[in-house]
């Protein structure tokens, strides 16, 4: 008598965020919220409240558009998704950036691709270098157009 297997419990999809290394995370969650059209996070009351606590040295935080934030970490997420009023927290698409003390050395083996689409690419490579960007280069290619750019701390994205 064979035995049937007993069915795969339902995987609930993982929530994640994507984390980008900074030498500044404020000025470039700045530059990012600007860029996607996205809100940064603000953890105020739960900086605070761990100051408060005497759980977060006051060395550990910044003030941030007039708001006490953490010194390091910076975060920006989309503005229709979900998130922990407590805490300030996305729970949705977000992204981090977190300071480390060395700075960009190699090409990023990871990087966003905005996709305005062929009729706004151009109005919008124009915005994006008004707020920082760079232009790296022009691709035309059988498998599409865009163009590379890079953050204002080096890190490369394409607009396609």
């Amino acid at each position: 008598m064979t035995q049937t297997p007993e069915p795969a419990a339902p995987t609930t999809p993982l929530h994640w965020k994507l984390v980008i290394d900074a030498a500044d995370p404020h000025a470039q969650a700045d530059f990012w919220a600007a860029a996607l059209h996205y809100e940064a996070e603000d953890n105020s009351a739960l900086v605070q409240q761990l100051l408060e606590m005497g759980a977060l040295p006051a060395a550990a935080t910044v003030h941030f558009h007039g708001r006490p934030a953490f010194r390091d970490l910076m975060a920006v997420r989309h503005p229709d998704d979900p998130y922990d009023k407590q805490r300030g927290t996305g729970l949705g698409r977000r992204i981090l950036f977190q300071r480390v003390p060395e700075s960009k050395t190699v090409k990023n083996r990871l990087h966003l691709d905005l996709h305005p689409g062929p009729e706004r690419r151009e109005g919008e490579v124009e915005r994006l270098t008004g707020l920082g960007a760079s232009l790296l280069r022009r691709v035309s290619e059988p498998a599409g157009t865009w163009v590379v750019m890079t953050d204002p701390e080096g890190n490369e994205f394409c607009v396609a």
